[in-house]
């Protein structure tokens, strides 16, 4: 399976029962094992999580911290980009060159840098050393 298959495989699995809008993430970690996310909405609609968020926190459960690869899906008209928060959280964990790959269940899809979604990502070369 791609990478973006992954990530409309467990789309399915996606807690949205407020929104509807259910969205898969997939993320290929330098060993090249593949971690899995969907969003999980809550009735307190700001303590939701991402999809992406949790492909990450598989990626970090599992021992693993460096991302080489990304691919987001959503029943979406174009493809779905991630929210700005998730955008940082990449940003954690991948290079400015980490392939992005937003897709539509549609079929339509682009693929984008981390560089190009989040210029000037704040890192931690950003914070004080102490």
């Amino acid at each position: 399976m791609t990478l973006t298959e992954h990530a409309r495989a467990v789309r399915d699995n996606a807690h949205a029962p407020y929104s509807g809008f259910k969205v898969g993430a997939a993320v290929r970690a330098a060993s090249g094992e593949i971690y899995v996310g969907c969003n999980v909405e809550n009735a307190s609609y700001p303590e939701g999580t991402c999809a992406e968020a949790g492909a990450v926190a598989a990626m970090i459960a599992a021992g693993e911290t460096v991302l080489t690869e990304v691919a987001i899906i959503a029943d979406s008209p174009e493809p779905v980009r991630p929210c700005g928060g998730c955008r940082q959280r990449l940003a954690e964990f991948g290079n400015p060159d980490l392939p992005v790959i937003m897709a539509a269940v549609n079929g339509r899809q682009i693929t984008a840098t981390l560089e190009e979604l989040l210029p000037g990502a704040f890192a931690s070369t950003s914070l004080p050393r102490g």
